[in-house]
């Protein structure tokens, strides 16, 4: 069933491996499934088919232009209009797109979750509440490297070239900056327990005061 009313939209943004992830599905667990839908920005990154894996490989997936921002920004809107969205399902080993899609449906609150959801001011003019997961850079890449070897089927080596190429050039030009955008920061990542209880009430205050506003279109 259809809210009636736009959603509360909240775009967490921070470094790869600051914990965004994490502070979504905090909120998730505590607002409640059925009254949070979320969208990740990684499920977005361009398709390369014409490009072979190793070319692939080899591009810095950390760029704003690494990402469908088109598709994006339409699933977004389809979201606080009230429509389902089809998101494309992202195949991280092969760096391309699986050809599969998962049905996400709008809810009373919507997450917009990625490095780079606070870059692009179309996107940001859509957050309700903008916040920005601060991390340490050694914590953020510890996390990553785990996560990539794990679940991802990278190696180390792999992992710690392409932080180097491409990772940590990348966050210092383009996700740092956009800390100055945020209404919230969380320092020290998702663990930071007293920092989520603070940022949960005030969205539980939020939600509940929100006017029932029609999109309109």
């Amino acid at each position: 069933m259809q809210p009636a009313a736009r959603p509360f939209v909240i775009g967490v943004a921070g470094g790869s491996g600051s914990g965004k992830t994490t502070v979504a599905q905090r909120l998730a667990r505590e607002l409640g499934a059925d009254s949070l839908s979320m969208l990740r920005l990684d499920s977005y990154y361009c398709d390369r088919p014409d490009l072979t894996q190793e070319e692939r490989a080899a591009i810095n997936w950390d760029h704003p232009d690494a990402f469908d921002w088109e598709l994006f920004l339409a699933h977004v809107r389809d979201l606080i209009a009230g429509h389902s969205v089809n998101v494309p399902v992202y195949d991280y080993a092969g760096y391309e797109r699986s050809g599969s899609t998962e049905q996400v449906v709008p809810s009373r609150v919507l997450v917009v979750e990625g490095i780079l959801v606070l870059y692009e001011p179309e996107l940001r003019e859509l957050f309700d509440l903008k916040v920005f997961v601060d991390t340490d850079a050694d914590v953020r890449f510890i996390r990553r490297l785990e996560r990539d070897v794990a679940d991802r089927g990278r190696t180390t080596e792999s992992v710690i070239t392409q932080y180097l190429l491409t990772v940590r050039p990348s966050h210092l030009q383009f996700v740092e900056p956009t800390k100055r955008f945020a209404d919230v920061i969380v320092p020290h990542g998702g663990m930071n327990v007293p920092a989520l209880d603070v940022l949960l009430a005030r969205v539980r205050e939020l939600v509940v005061h929100r006017p029932a506003v029609l999109e309109e279109g």
